[in-house]
């Protein structure tokens, strides 16, 4: 019975490491992809711009994970300064304009006035609304369209990755558990847009 129990225990192993192994091979295979389409579409800049969007929405992604079944004791509010760093410029602009100027505003009123109907998973949003809205120039167009911005993306996701594998219980755990896999993607989306903006960079 020992015996058994510790063949089917193997063998559940291996069929997890197996799991893990394919996942890491279709996750170079996309990459491949990605870099070779990047490149016969536009070149570099295009790859680069590519990945702003995915990362911004990867962590937007992220946000409303946390706002609903992603309860942690991470800093999640760092994802709003993150999307604030890596939000595309056609969006970032639109919401600086009025339409956030509006958004602004009728957030501030429902929380000052009618605290009752302000849900708590609209805080985050609000703040990053409110965020992009009265940000001074200085960090709205020169430390965000820098060198610095990517940096503080790239800090941002280092310390999420390792965080989000701290609580899952180590590397493995966060691939396997219910809502990892999903959740480290996510993560790991999140590290592809400044390394590969710092890498260019430095070329």
């Amino acid at each position: 019975m020992g015996r058994l129990n510790y063949l089917a225990m193997k063998t559940d192993d291996q069929v997890a490491a197996e799991l893990i192994n394919s996942d890491f091979n279709e996750l170079k295979i996309a990459a491949k992809k990605l870099v070779n389409d990047a490149t016969r579409l536009g070149g570099l800049g295009f790859g680069t711009s590519f990945l702003k969007w995915v990362a911004s929405f990867a962590a937007i992604y992220l946000l409303i994970l946390d706002r609903t079944n992603w309860r942690s004791n991470m800093l999640t509010a760092l994802l709003v300064p993150y999307i604030f760093f890596s939000f595309p410029s056609v969006l970032f602009n639109f919401f600086r304009g009025e339409v956030g100027r509006w958004i602004a505003f009728i957030a501030v009123v429902l929380r000052l006035f009618f605290p009752r109907h302000f849900p708590d998973w609209l805080e985050m949003p609000g703040s990053l609304i409110l965020l992009l809205v009265v940000a001074p120039s200085f960090f709205a167009h020169t430390l965000k369209d820098s060198w610095v911005g990517v940096v503080i993306c790239l800090l941002i996701g280092c310390y999420l990755l390792q965080e989000h594998i701290r609580a899952s219980g180590g590397f493995r755990n966060s691939f396997t558990q219910g809502h990892g896999i999903s959740n480290t993607l996510g993560i790991v989306l999140l590290l592809v847009y400044p390394v590969w903006a710092l890498v260019l960079h430095l070329i």
